[in-house]
């Protein structure tokens, strides 16, 4: 029987020779541009965060600008993306506090990106990995279905899944794993009308329990 790290040594290769090189989805221009996208990104595809950004952008690409803006305009400008009143409010406080405490600038920290409105442990993670290169491992829903389809944690919740899978896999994969894994689900493992049988990793590593039920299905 395959260990599970045997397992992620095995994935973490095939994602190689898939996806060599990943870009990163929200498109940006620096670290505070991504901040705002990761934080608009929450409960809304990477695809609509894009089509919303450019005209947000173009009126405010720094704090010092979006705090000119009223809560209720960038409340209008990003509807599309779902939560609208949460989020704005929290783009416009956390800029305010981008300016008072940090001159401007995002913080190059865990702990200081977590107090700002709006920002969560996963979307701390995307930015320090993305924006600063700092080794992290962001988990949200569609990579915690996934490890837990290729039995790679038990999918209790979000943060065990982050856990397990820096246990599994080595820390310098990390920032460019946790994308590969993403564009993966994408293309081959989505969460509905997904065949498990013919996905490249869950036909060979997948959890047992939910390859017998597809069997059953077609039998």
């Amino acid at each position: 029987m395959i260990s599970k790290k045997e397992k992620a040594e095995a994935i973490h290769k095939l994602l190689e020779k898939l996806y060599p090189t990943v870009p990163i989805p929200l498109d940006h221009e620096d670290p505070y541009t991504l901040l705002i996208a990761v934080l608009l990104s929450a409960q809304c595809t990477d695809k609509r965060v894009n089509q919303i950004t450019p005209a947000l952008f173009a009126e405010a690409n720094n704090p010092y600008d979006m705090v000119k803006l009223d809560v209720d305009h960038i409340r209008s400008i990003i509807r599309p993306c779902g939560l609208s009143p949460r989020k704005s409010k929290a783009i416009h406080g956390l800029s305010e506090i981008l300016i008072d405490k940090y001159d401007g600038a995002v913080p190059e920290s865990f702990a200081a990106l977590e107090e700002l409105p709006g920002v969560g442990h996963k979307t701390a993670s995307v930015v320090m990995s993305q924006a600063f290169g700092v080794p992290a491992f962001p988990v949200d829903t569609h990579i915690h279905r996934l490890a837990y389809r290729w039995g790679l944690t038990t999918g209790k919740n979000v943060e065990k899944t982050e856990k397990d899978l820096k246990k599994l896999f080595p820390e310098e994969s990390w920032n460019k794993l946790h994308l590969q894994i993403i564009f993966f689900g994408r293309e081959y493992c989505p969460a509905r009308t997904h065949k498990m049988l013919e996905c490249p990793i869950c036909s060979k590593y997948g959890r047992k329990s939910l390859l017998n039920k597809e069997i059953k299905k077609i039998n």
